[in-house]
């Protein structure tokens, strides 16, 4: 067993049974800057792995006892990283494509030849470098990934502690101003009275500000229960829901036939809960409302949308339409927080798809969806 002195660029253990061959090896690429350690036998190969670490493992093919194969095997075992390039002769390099089957690198031919060996040991040792880097980047994100779902359940038992103790004195508002109200409302002069029915009005919003706020971080995290969706009867479901809120107003609603999807049927009957929802609030001046629900399927994946011929809005302002708590028409007119279309946002996001809208001022809207391709 011969060793090197000094260990420059990269440490290379070199494996020949021939003595002379192993040794020549050694000492020519050590003058080529490389830290060389030369041994006869498999055996010892697998010492030398096991003691310190290695960049490149240079082994001929043929050798008594574990032959090249073997030890290439033996070798990722100890360290998976390690780059393995097998020498062999003329005769036997189908054993050599054998080898890279089992994970060596790449094969030298014998006798050896510097000018040959140099470029194949350069690209072993970049592709040693190369595993090292994305194996480092992995560990990263991996790490960075269990450090933001360690923030996510922080800032969801956050969420859910401060709307807790939020709801006690709003209630406690709503409650005893409404009260004062009914009690002492009608002796009161007018401008305490609208004082007091502005404080019970406010009350109720932040109580609504906190249930959607507590529906924001629930549809964040639930887990995604993957199914067969039929998305036609699940609009005509929700549909059906919606209107029989609605009685008395001249809604025509169409749902065409849908495409169906493998989704989530409890956060996909959400989407549709909000943007028909957005669609009937939306088109209130109007009358009748004409409301669709339609599927386009020219693309890779379809594209389901709700279409209605309400107020609309300047697609200027489409940006952000799906941040939360973003209202791009006055509480005064249409009621509700802002978070339906970020709740819609975040549930296409989790399928893998995207939402857009298309709009103009008093032309309507029409809200569109993707999922998956795998989902779809």
């Amino acid at each position: 067993m011969t060793e090197s002195a000094a260990s420059p660029l990269a440490r290379l253990l070199i494996v020949d049974d021939e003595v002379a061959q192993m040794r020549a090896l050694c000492d020519t690429l050590q003058d080529e800057g490389y830290a060389t350690t030369g041994c006869t036998d498999a055996a010892s190969a697998l010492d030398l792995l096991r003691a310190k670490p290695f960049d490149l493992l240079l082994s001929d093919l043929m050798m008594p006892g574990m032959d090249g194969i073997a030890l290439l095997r033996a070798a990722l075992a100890i360290d998976p990283m390690l780059i393995v390039i097998i020498m062999t002769g003329e005769g036997s390099i189908s054993s050599a494509v054998e080898a890279m089957r089992a994970g060596a690198q790449d094969y030298i031919l014998k006798p050896f030849r510097l000018s040959a060996a140099l470029p194949v040991i350069s690209r072993g040792l970049s592709m040693r470098q190369l595993r090292i880097d994305n194996a480092a980047l992995e560990r990263r994100v991996r790490e960075h990934s269990a450090e933001l779902e360690a923030a996510n359940r922080e800032l969801d038992a956050f969420t859910r502690s401060a709307s807790h103790d939020l709801r006690t004195p709003v209630a406690a508002v709503m409650g005893l101003s409404e009260l004062l109200l009914l009690k002492a409302g009608p002796t009161l002069p007018a401008d305490q009275r609208d004082w007091l029915a502005s404080i019970h009005k406010s009350a109720r919003h932040m109580n609504r500000l906190i249930d959607d706020l507590m529906r924001l971080s629930r549809f964040g995290g639930q887990a995604l229960v993957p199914e067969p969706v039929d998305m036609t009867a699940l609009a005509r479901e929700v549909a059906d829901e919606r209107l029989a809120q609605e009685a008395g107003r001249d809604i025509r609603l169409a749902i065409e036939p849908l495409a169906p999807a493998r989704a989530d049927r409890a956060l996909v009957r959400q989407v549709f809960v909000n943007l028909l929802s957005n669609a009937i609030k939306y088109s209130r001046d109007r009358d009748p409302a004409c409301i669709t629900v339609g599927c386009d399927t020219a693309g890779a994946v379809p594209a389901w949308f709700v279409k209605d011929n309400g107020v609309g809005f300047d697609m200027g302002d489409a940006a952000r339409l799906f941040d939360a708590f973003e209202r791009l028409h006055g509480a005064d007119r249409f009621e509700g927080s802002g978070v339906g279309l970020t709740i819609v946002q975040r549930i296409v996001v989790r399928h893998g798809g995207r939402v857009w809208a298309e709009a103009s001022p008093g032309q309507g809207a029409c809200f569109h969806f993707t999922l998956a391709s795998d989902a779809g």
